[in-house]
């Protein structure tokens, strides 16, 4: 399973930060703000829903300041040199590309910086690197590194470290997100098979110059080439083709070049971090950033003042708290993800397309999404954020709540309603598995799940789990039919549709996808991909591998103390959080 997704959080009050989108290489399963199961409440009146939605629409796209910080609880007015924001709690593995969970890229993203990033548009943009350059075919990428550009123990980074990371990902034994090794570098396929010694397509130019070629274009590779870096003389010490276990007792102690440093690493409590004195843009202002992990409602700790930051879905009740307690400041926000509710096509009956019609059909999403978050969010359809370029809404279906549709499709599927009123065909019942993480959202999401699904002949078998890594161990078993994520914060169309390509969706294969998603990647003009995509989203909008929730309006709330904050739809607060300064 992929760890660049973050789950999904329903309808709650306060969720588990998200500060950066993972790296690109981390774009699927199980995870960006953060958040938890699909929840959501009893669907409100038509009126009620309609007055909300529009409230919050006008108030969500609006900045509100801290309007007394006198109201700032001592324990938050007290911190002179240290920021507390909260967070899911990570697995600790923090080294990138080796991630177990989109909550560890939270983390890594702090201790790391990459040689890209991205503008307001989602274009690369130099970050470590000073500039890059692409050949005319479009196949070879050349990055130059600054002369001065050091690891946070002060060690020298140079090109010799970009070629280990990009190498070191073709090991036959690496078993991580990074799409690197998909991208196919000259010579990559002969080092992984373990006949060359190196890849003869990555080439250490000078101290300060690398390049990488390509054997066909691909649009995605400039920003999964320019991710992070790792330190060859730390992290290739014992470094052994066919061995990567190494690499796991260094995760507690990682080597970064990012505005942070690892100091202590608590579980179920806090991640600690130290302002990076090498750091490439300077030392951050404020000495020390703590991840207070937890599970669940965090808002009980931005009432106290216990944490500085916190995301809040963009309902009408939470900006009216946040906007009560007076000393929070907060941004609008709507990041670049999707949600969905993952499916195993492993399982007989969900090999059929008209079941999984049916089960979305079936299921009031705009109830759950929409009206029980009023209206701080829109149902989604089609794998990318509607601030996308790639984002469109022709020939899509929507597939509005319609049991009797559902109804309809199940019935000519031949699966026939028992005298139970649950549907079977060759002596199987039609019984869905849904896992999900406990929290009082969850528990409505199933309450809503189970009367949807009861009027069209289906089981709904839930199963509440007592945490996110517990969620993400028991997917990564296949025990389930159905389970609810978000992506992690995407970049590049093409990060939305990976999952339906590299078996990150149990089961799925489709080979139309396969080729309009290698076509798509095939050609860089932004123009000729948005055909390719629109065709795309097409197929996968009727063939549904999963079933597409919701687009999500949040508001980042904040002590109102904090200075220079600010947000990229693509890569979060990451970005600006070195700026972050206590007034």
């Amino acid at each position: 399973m992929k760890k660049g997704i973050l789950l999904l959080s329903g309808m709650m009050l306060a969720s588990s930060v998200a500060l950066a989108a993972c790296g690109s290489e981390e774009t699927a399963q199980p995870s960006a703000a953060a958040n938890d199961t699909a929840g959501g409440a009893v669907s409100q009146t038509e009126g009620t829903a309609s007055g909300e939605t529009a409230a919050t629409a006008k108030a969500a796209s609006e900045a509100i300041q801290a309007s007394d910080l006198s109201k700032l609880p001592s324990v938050a007015q007290q911190r002179t040199d240290t920021i507390i924001v909260g967070l899911t709690d990570p697995s600790g593995a923090f080294t990138p590309y080796f991630h177990q969970s989109g909550y560890d890229g939270n983390v890594s993203s702090l201790l790391y910086e990459s040689l890209l990033t991205v503008d307001g548009k989602g274009l690369p943009v130099p970050q470590l690197a000073e500039s890059f350059d692409v050949s005319d075919d479009e196949k070879t990428y050349t990055f130059h590194l600054p002369k001065d550009a050091v690891f946070s123990d002060g060690s020298p980074l140079t090109a010799d470290d970009v070629a280990f990371t990009w190498t070191i990902l073709h090991d036959k034994a690496y078993d991580g997100d990074s799409q690197i090794p998909e991208l196919g570098i000259v010579g990559g396929a002969e080092y992984k098979a373990g006949t060359a010694d190196a890849i003869s397509g990555i080439k250490v130019i000078d101290p300060q110059t690398v390049s990488v070629t390509l054997e066909n274009v691909d649009a995605s590779a400039i920003l999964q080439l320019g991710g992070d870096v790792l330190s060859k003389a730390y992290y290739g010490k014992d470094y052994k083709f066919g061995d990567l276990e190494y690499i796991k007792k260094l995760h507690e102690n990682p080597l970064g070049n990012g505005p942070y440093k690892l100091e202590k690493f608590i579980p179920g409590q806090e991640v600690r971090m130290v302002a990076n004195e090498n750091f490439s843009k300077g030392k951050p202002k404020t000495e020390h950033f703590i991840y207070k992990t937890s599970e669940g409602d965090t808002w009980q700790y931005v009432e106290t003042g216990e944490v500085d930051y916190a995301s809040f879905s963009a309902t009408q009740e939470n900006l009216e708290k946040i906007e009560g307690l007076g000393f929070l400041n907060t941004i609008p926000y709507t990041p670049s993800t999707y949600g969905y509710l993952t499916l195993n096509h492993e399982h007989k009956q969900l090999q059929d397309k008209a079941v999984r019609q049916a089960l979305t059909y079936g299921l009031d999403r705009q109830s759950i999404y929409v009206d029980a978050n009023q209206g701080a969010g829109e149902v989604a359809n089609i794998p990318t954020s509607p601030i996308s370029w790639s984002y469109t809404t022709d020939n899509i279906n929507t597939y509005p709540y319609d049991p009797d549709k559902a109804n309809q499709l199940l019935d000519e599927a031949g699966w026939v309603k028992g005298s139970d009123g649950i549907r079977e065909k060759d002596g199987q019942k039609l019984t869905i598995h849904y896992l999900g993480r406990k929290s009082p959202d969850t528990d409505v999401f199933i309450a809503l799940a189970e009367e949807n699904y009861q009027a069209i002949g289906v089981d709904f078998q839930p199963e509440v789990l007592a945490d996110f890594n517990a969620l993400v161990s028991k997917v990564e078993g296949g025990d389930y039919d159905m389970a609810a994520f978000s992506t992690a914060m995407m970049t590049d169309p093409s990060e939305g549709l990976t999952q339906f390509v590299d078996g990150e969706v149990l089961g799925y294969d489709n080979p139309e996808v396969d080729k309009l998603y290698k076509e798509a990647l095939a050609v860089t003009d932004t123009e000729k991909r948005k055909e390719i995509y629109q065709k795309l989203y097409e197929v996968v909008n009727d063939d549904l591998p999963i079933i597409f929730t919701s687009y999500r309006k949040t508001v980042y709330a904040y002590n109102g103390r904090i200075e220079n904050v600010s947000v990229s739809p693509f890569t979060g607060l990451a970005n600006s959080l070195p700026e972050w300064a206590l007034k």
